[in-house]
């Protein structure tokens, strides 16, 4: 039985709807903690030991843990939340969670690259701390950040896959469901053709991007 060319749609933008709008978030969430954590880093613009040494060990916490179990802890979250845990939608507090710390420690390190130098010339100039944040050290970590929010997307496309082999959707669900579950190698293939041709178009998207930030 042939799968409709319709249903590769379906679950191609299924994947792109949870990737985009999980990035969104991932992005304005983890751009927050990473600068947090960047604040009170003891290198950073307003050092403070005890607070750094507490977010540091929660947002290490949550990168530990494995995206399927995360998935699996975060069901009862998602079905407050949402008052279901399938489709597209459920998969988005997971995948939220699960990539904010990582792109939140890449945050960090791009600031800290940056701020060893820039900090300085800011307060010399009687910036405050929070001007230099927002007017300098961001701006400048720009094409840093666009290359992290570009690696942490691929990870959350392929976050993707997962939840959707157990209800999410998308492409993962397609290949789960109408490849593996019935023995259809073709469709298992088509669907990770469809993922590796959506991963590279972030790539390529975020690599000209990053260039195009860092000529300016």
């Amino acid at each position: 039985m042939s799968i409709e060319v319709n249903v590769y749609i379906n679950a191609l933008y299924e994947t792109v709807y949870m990737t985009a709008l999980s990035t969104l978030f991932v992005f304005v969430l983890g751009l927050l903690l990473g600068s947090l954590l960047y604040m009170v880093h003891p290198n950073g613009l307003m050092p403070r030991k005890t607070i750094y040494s507490v977010l540091s060990a929660v947002t290490t916490i949550f990168r530990s843990i494995p995206f399927l179990i995360l998935l699996v802890l975060l069901i009862p979250f998602t079905r407050l939340l949402l008052q279901t845990i399938l489709g597209p939608s459920a998969a988005l507090p997971a995948l939220t969670v699960g990539a904010t710390p990582f792109y939140a420690r890449i945050v960090e390190l791009a600031l800290l690259e940056k701020g060893t130098y820039l900090k300085e010339t800011g307060f010399a100039f009687g910036a405050k701390a929070r001007q230099v944040m927002t007017k300098i050290l961001i701006p400048e970590s720009l094409p840093s950040l666009v290359r992290g929010i570009t690696v942490t997307s691929v990870t959350i496309a392929g976050y993707t896959s997962i939840a959707g082999a157990i209800g999410a959707g998308g492409l993962g669900n397609l290949a789960y469901l109408y490849g593996y579950a019935r023995n259809r190698q073709d469709v298992t293939v088509i669907a990770t053709v469809l993922m590796v041709l959506f991963i590279l178009g972030i790539q390529f998207t975020g690599d000209r991007l990053t260039k195009k930030l860092s000529h300016n």
